[in-house]
């Protein structure tokens, strides 16, 4: 079992910046992938940005294109923590942010919420315009 616990979120304006932080406990020394979704009511978890890391080969990471160049996932193993640094916010990008980590090893980035089996409980990002 994983745990994982969301931090950073708040109410910023259009263009500031936010870092989210995730804290994981329990089975971390197993976790393949650790990355970010989103969500807004009414509409389907939507992936944001992974990174996996293996002993073999090192840190992969992937990113939405509609984040791509302006959000930068970091992943600390000796801390067991990911992050995502926020930049450029724009109205859209308003949504609840989660935290996702699995320990399956797939040999690419996942994407989909489905293949991801432990979640934090959320945290609220409200960009203004």
């Amino acid at each position: 079992q994983v745990q994982l616990v969301e931090s950073g979120g708040g109410l910023v304006q259009a263009g500031d910046s936010l870092r989210l932080s995730c804290a994981a406990s329990g089975r971390t020394s197993s976790m393949y992938a650790m990355g970010w979704f989103r969500q807004i009511p009414g509409k389907e978890r939507e992936f944001v940005a992974a990174a996996t890391w293996t002993f073999w080969s090192g840190t992969n990471t992937a990113y939405a294109d509609s984040v791509n160049g302006r959000f930068t996932i970091s992943r600390d193993n000796a801390r067991n923590t990911v992050s995502l640094q926020m930049n450029s916010l724009k109205p859209e990008d308003t949504a609840v942010y989660y935290c996702a980590a699995d320990l399956s090893q797939k040999g690419v980035v996942p994407k989909t919420s489905h293949e991801y089996h432990y979640w934090g409980r959320g945290t609220q990002v409200t960009v203004s315009s």
